[in-house]
Parts: C-alpha cells; sequence; structure tokens
C-alpha cells in the first residue's frame, strides 16, 4: 500500500514538473505560438495510449495460450485506462486543430482511424457485458481484441504513408523534421510521465478486476451452499414426513 502512494505522489510530482517545462522551459514554437504547447499532452497521450493497447494484445494473446483469468484481467484493465488516454488525444486534437486550421475535425487518415480505434475499443466493454459466462466472456474478447489492435499500427504510420491534414511526424521523420532540442526533452520528459501514468492505473485497475473476479467466485460459492442446504432440508422433510 505505501509503495503505490509513493508511486502515485512521485508522478504528481512529475506531473507538476511537466506543466512547469511545457509552459516555462520549452521554447515558443515559431508559428503556432502557445496553442502548440498543447502537443506535449497531445502527443504523450497518444504514445500512453498505443503502449497500452500493445499491452492489451499481449495479455489477449496470453489468455488464448494460457486460459488463465488473470490474462483477461489484465487485458480489460489495460483497455479502460488506453480509452481514457484515446479520449485525451481525441478531446485534445480539436483544441490545437481549430486556432490552426480553422476547423474542429478533419476526416483525414489519422483522425479517423483515431476515432475508429476509440469506437472499436468501446465495442470490446460493451461485448464483454453481453456474454455471461466468464470463460467465454474472455475468449471472445481476447479475439475480438487481437483483430482490433491491428488497426492501431496502422494509425501510427497514416502520417507517414497517406497524405493527411494532420501534423507531419517530428520525430523519426523524414530530413525536415524535427523539434528544438529543448522541445524534444520537454515531449520525451512529458511521454515518460504518461506512460508512468499508464502503468499506475493499469495496476490499479488491474487489482479491482481482480477483487471484482474473487467476490463473484465467492458469490457463486456461497449461492451454492445455500442450495445445497436448502436441498438437505427438504430431503430431511421428506424423510421426517415419510417416517
Amino acid at each position: 500500500m505505501k509503495n503505490r502512494w509513493l508511486f502515485a505522489l512521485i508522478i504528481a510530482a512529475l506531473f507538476a514538473f511537466a506543466g512547469y517545462a511545457v509552459f516555462f522551459i520549452a521554447p515558443d514554437e515559431a508559428t503556432m505560438h502557445a496553442i502548440q504547447r498543447i502537443f506535449y499532452f497531445h502527443a504523450s497521450s497518444g504514445w500512453a495510449a498505443m503502449e497500452g493497447t500493445g499491452i492489451v494484445f499481449f495479455a489477449n494473446v496470453a489468455y488464448l495460450r494460457k486460459r488463465q483469468p488473470k490474462w483477461d484481467w489484465l487485458a480489460v484493465s489495460a483497455v479502460e485506462v488506453s480509452l481514457a488516454f484515446w479520449s485525451v488525444v481525441l478531446v485534445t486534437g480539436p483544441i490545437w486543430a481549430h486556432p490552426v486550421w480553422g476547423i474542429w475535425w478533419a476526416w483525414d487518415w489519422r483522425l479517423t482511424l483515431t476515432l475508429v480505434l476509440w469506437i472499436l475499443y468501446v465495442c470490446y466493454l460493451v461485448l464483454r457485458t453481453l456474454v455471461a459466462d466468464p470463460e467465454r466472456r474472455a475468449a471472445v474478447s481476447a479475439i475480438f481484441g487481437i483483430f482490433v489492435f491491428l488497426g492501431v499500427p496502422l494509425d501510427y504510420l497514416s502520417i507517414r504513408i497517406f497524405r493527411t491534414q494532420h501534423p507531419q511526424p517530428v520525430l523519426f521523420g523524414g530530413p525536415n523534421s524535427g523539434l528544438d532540442p529543448t522541445m524534444v526533452k520537454v515531449f520525451f520528459s512529458c511521454s515518460a510521465l504518461m506512460t508512468l501514468l499508464m502503468i499506475l492505473l493499469v495496476i490499479e485497475r488491474y487489482r479491482l478486476e481482480r477483487l471484482r473476479y474473487e467476490a463473484e467466485e465467492m458469490r457463486l460459492v456461497i449461492e451454492e451452499r445455500a442450495e445445497t442446504k436448502s436441498q438437505n432440508r427438504e430431503m430431511q422433510r421428506r424423510t421426517a414426513l415419510g417416517g
């Protein structure tokens, strides 16, 4: 418990430093100026979302191979956390785009694929509510989750392989891409922070899912024992009447 609280406090302190770095250390962008600073949270949230979906994919594959409930717990936990980060991306993107493009939304490859992924992961969670049997629910979810993950690499590569209105890569891009060295440091600091936050949230959500599973198992055991006792009483009553 203490380690978890310490981890959370460290992340909170790092968030405070990241906010200071974004607004007071990172230099002003020449064309977009202040609105560009949302990039550090927008893009780093995107990284964390994709890392989270990587965890989902790994857990889905592991469940289909080993059929152990813990992998299903990890998968659904990572889906919910990833959805939170995808939501940040979809909210901050239009806020950034409107002053720059003059519109809130453009149906280009990157934006559309990101929205489709968000919808599909929501469908993943909805699908789980439609299947009552835990083992079948986990298996169906795992298959669907693996299928959805196929869109994640395409989303990442979309601004490299398609012509889009979305800004071109500023990291690992072409010869004319790149950020000011200080911007790079601030961006990677924010990305590392978002990754740590994602890990913390997945851990906490995993604990909750495990407790939910254990509570459900206890409920089923109690109901089974209650039913057995009821049947025994009924047999004793009939035996007494017959005697």
